[in-house]
């Protein structure tokens, strides 16, 4: 079985849930804690790649820094990925990868079919 890399907020109870699920099922892996560990743009995309979606489709976007850009309407899917580089708070979590796949593990659900199809 290939080891996952959970990317996490352990304030993020949804996180956790994700978190508690893969070490219940005894899965090994890594876990790295975004908001203390920046991600450069290169690796967001990258992990972006793996789960097949836009950043747009990552973004929280009730949160205050979001809603602090004025032209955030506006904006085109390289300028969302800076401004997720810059503001990691406004990434959606957990982001489970195995391998060369991933994927946006809120709701838990969505965890449990991609780990069946691993």
């Amino acid at each position: 079985m290939e080891k996952y890399t959970i990317y996490h907020n352990p304030r993020c109870r949804k996180s956790r849930e994700a978190l508690q699920f893969l070490k219940e099922t005894d899965h090994e892996g890594e876990e790295v804690r975004y908001l203390e560990t920046p991600f450069t743009k290169e690796l967001l995309q990258k992990i972006l790649n793996q789960i097949e979606l836009q950043p747009s489709a990552v973004l929280r976007k009730n949160e205050s820094e979001w809603k602090n850009i004025p032209n955030r309407t506006s904006l085109h899917e390289d300028e969302i990925l800076n401004c997720l580089v810059k503001y990691p708070k406004l990434i959606e979590r957990p982001i489970v990868i195995i391998g060369n796949k991933g994927v946006l593990a809120r709701p838990l659900e969505n965890l449990i079919l991609f780990l069946k199809g691993n």
